[in-house]
């Protein structure tokens, strides 16, 4: 698709979704339904901010089992990456919004707190291992800071809200199950309890197992939910349990070199471990891997077509089994004031590995297996009080969550040279050497006040957030990287806004202002340096924050809606990390501060409804995100030159259009997201280029005879089989230079599924 041709057709089209009222996100929002007749997609109206929330309905017509990040990328200014069909493949998923990376958006489901979706796991877990899409009955997004009462210490650019469905008043039996490409199969089935006196509830479990589209491996998961809904008295308890079993092999990561070189097919060589050894080996005998030749036979020259031993790794894959609970209450006090608490658990396993060629075990093969140790133990409680007085809505709230984290590094042995002796699928135990451990403990205290001042037509906003999170850092095994304490207190961030209505418009404009506290872990944030980078950084070391001014206007009738809206951004105390040294090596990391980051931009979004069953969607987004200071060092030299430079993956301009049919039984949908290029180092000298990905459905549901309540549906996904980048920033980013931080996108894959439902 010409840039032209897409630009015509978003402005030509961005009028369109229809509007509902939305509210602001309390712990008894959980139970909130999408009440628009057929609608799917929701703007905000009567939020002072850009606001949409996508239905459950629209998540069953893509692929079953896809990604609520994949699902909403549709939205403007939402970049979504991911390698695989599903967008569930960890490794390679990435959400930014407006310029904000997922490290700076706050993520939580039924106001559960899911960190800040890093794929080390240091303070959550990833949406598609909380719930399956099936359960998820809204997916709310705020594009820009605030989100007062959200339980977020990171949401300087954003906010993903996350409400899973109630169980349903009736008995009700579904499943479904999905074969396609790569030997792909994914069931899931759910039985809702329907009313049993005043507790209803509901079970579901899904399996998913694929090979790898590229290279040798699988990924498969399991994951469980349940859910009970209870009243008592004029309140309401609600308890959730989750269970969550994921593994998965790795995709290789690439560079512009190596795919020109490789090929966007190049992966790990998991079926050829006598060729890793002989890498490994060649590597070590010409000095580049560090370690003792122990094979001077294998000589000094790599067979063709590899040129380092870094080309090609023998096999990798992270491991994630997660455990999440939580119960809450909310009961009316009087008229005019309600009451909301909730209490969640969450424990995490993880390990992530890597056959590395760069520490051999000893008496064994040249290569170990090196793992990245998770686990998380952390709990929470989270509360408000909302209140009507008049034209006065005012709601406080309070969250505290204390979380521990430990983290090691260790190295697992490989004894013989002929076979791997150990399963990427299975966690890894009895270790050869670990060369790092730590203990890390966040503590976390955040309020709100919120008042919504309701003067007919117009309506004001307006209110701040605070918080004090406290990290600290211990060495169990230092290994030379950082220990020690750091805190951050912002007790005043504010934000206030208005809408006002005339007729069918609605006028809103907000300002707000939003602290992102520290992440306490090894491998992220300002621990992750060593020691000495971490004492020297330390004393002046200060937070991120941004100020961000939005406003624009929301028009709906019965044939379209729309909103388009503009904003400014000033992002102050940027921190980047800077990779050294190979990423497989898992060296200490270099944090830069790169000062203030100014973005600007302007979003449309629509629906129109043709009628006979038709409907167009289109989105646009522009954005433009730049490094206003150069970086440099403590004695005043010059590291990173920045000034005007674009922010890493940012793309200027992001189009997503879509025609859907859905009537007499029959339903499809056929959608093109494009992008432009993306930069992938700081000093943008290296980018990938601008890509359209074209995705369809088409489906059938039944009625009458034995076929009754049953549908199939077919997903074809990257239609076109284009060849693209997807994810970049796999491994960080780099200041200047071809980093191997690269990964593929799925090709053309093609999925069949049947449905049905019993009530």
């Amino acid at each position: 698709m010409r840039f032209s041709t897409a630009i015509l057709l978003a402005g030509s089209a961005f009028w369109a979704m229809p509007l509902a009222a939305q509210t602001t996100s309390t712990p008894e929002a959980e139970s909130a339904s999408v009440d628009e007749g057929e609608a799917i997609i929701v703007l905000g109206r009567g939020e002072t901010q850009q606001v949409q929330e996508i239905s459950n309905k629209d998540l069953a017509v893509l692929l079953p089992g896809t990604s609520a990040l994949k699902a909403i990328e549709k939205l403007p200014s939402v970049n979504v990456q991911n390698a695989d069909a599903f967008g569930a493949y960890e490794w390679a998923q990435r959400v930014s919004i407006r310029g904000f990376n997922q490290q700076q958006l706050g993520f939580n489901l039924d106001g559960i707190p899911l960190g800040d979706f890093s794929y080390g796991n240091v303070n959550g877990l990833h949406i598609s291992r909380a719930i399956s899409p099936e359960n998820i009955g809204i997916t709310r997004v705020t594009q820009g800071a605030g989100a007062l009462n959200t339980q977020a210490t990171n949401n300087l650019g954003g906010t993903l809200e996350f409400i899973s469905r109630d169980p349903s008043s009736e008995f009700a039996l579904n499943a479904s199950g999905t074969y396609g490409s790569d030997n792909t199969f994914r069931g899931f089935a759910s039985v809702d309890s329907g009313d049993l006196g005043s507790v209803r509830g509901f079970v579901s479990y899904a399996y998913y197992t694929t090979d790898k589209w590229k290279g040798f491996g699988k990924q498969r998961a399991h994951n469980v939910n349940a859910k009970i809904v209870a009243d008592v008295g004029a309140g309401k308890i609600t308890a959730f349990a989750s269970f969550s079993d994921r593994a998965e092999q790795d995709y290789q990561d690439l560079s512009l070199e190596r795919i020109r070189r490789l090929g966007f097919d190049n992966d790990n060589i998991s079926n050829n471990f006598p060729l890793a050894v002989l890498l490994a080996d060649i590597a070590a005998n010409r000095g580049e891997s560090g370690a003792t030749p122990s094979n001077p036979g294998a000589g000094t020259v790599y067979p063709a077509p590899y040129t380092n031993v870094d080309d090609v790794y023998f096999d990798a894959s992270g491991l994630r089994r997660d455990y999440v609970g939580s119960l809450g209450y909310e009961t009316p006090l009087g008229d005019n004031l309600k009451f909301a608490i909730k209490g969640y658990y969450h424990n995490n396993h993880g390990q992530g590995t890597w056959w590395t060629p760069y520490t051999p075990t000893p008496g064994g093969a040249p290569i170990s297996v090196r793992t990245t140790e998770y686990d998380i133990r952390r709990g929470g409680v989270f509360g408000s009080v909302q209140g009507d007085f008049g034209i006065n809505n005012i709601t406080v709230s309070a969250w505290y969550e204390k979380n521990d984290l430990k983290q090691a590094r260790r190295f697992y042995g490989l004894p013989s040279r002929t076979a791997s002796t150990r399963n990427a699928l299975r966690f890894q135990s009895d270790p050869f050497f670990t060369q790092w451990e730590f203990d890390h403990d966040t503590n976390t205290l955040q309020y709100s006040v919120q008042d919504v001042i309701d003067l007919g037509a117009l309506k004001i906003s307006a209110g701040w957030k605070g918080f004090s999170v406290t990290n600290r850092a211990t060495a169990v095994i230092a290994g030379g990287r950082a220990a020690g304490r750091l805190s951050v207190k912002d007790w005043f961030q504010p934000s206030i806004g208005a809408t006002y209505t005339i007729g069918k418009l609605e006028f809103f404009a907000n300002f707000s202002q939003a602290t992102r506290a520290f992440t306490t872990a090894t491998t992220s944030g300002p621990f992750a340096s060593s020691q000495a980078g971490f004492d020297l950084a330390r004393p002046t070391l200060k937070p991120e924050s941004s100020d961000t001014y939005e406003g624009g206007l929301r028009y709906s009738d019965n044939s379209f809606s729309g909103s388009i809206g503009g904003y400014y951004v000033n992002f102050y105390n940027r921190l980047l990390g800077v990779r050294v040294g190979p990423a497989i090596v898992g060296g200490p990391g270099a944090l830069q501060n790169v000062g203030k980051v100014r973005s600007y931009g302007l979003e449309a979004v629509g629906e129109y409804k043709i009628g006979f069953g038709f409907s167009f969607f289109a989105s646009y987004s522009y954005n433009d995100s730049t490094y206003r200071n150069d970086v440099f060092d403590q004695s005043g030299a010059l590291v990173t030159r920045l000034i005007g430079k674009t922010t890493v993956d940012t793309p200027r301009h992001l189009i997503k259009a879509e025609v859907a049919y859905d009537n007499y039984g029959v339903f499809g949908r056929i959608g093109t997201n494009f992008m432009t290029r993306r930069f992938f180092t700081y000093e943008n000298d290296q980018s990938v280029p601008s890509r359209a990905i074209v995705d369809a459905s088409l489906g059938y549901r039944f009625t009458g005879g034995f076929l009754d309540k049953w549908e199939i549906q077919a997903n074809a996904t990257n239609l076109f089989d284009k060849q693209y980048v997807s994810t970049i920033g796999s491994n960080g980013f780099q200041n200047s230079g071809d980093g191997q931080t690269l990964l593929s996108g799925a090709p053309q894959q093609f999925f069949i599924t049947l449905k049905t439902s019993f009530k």
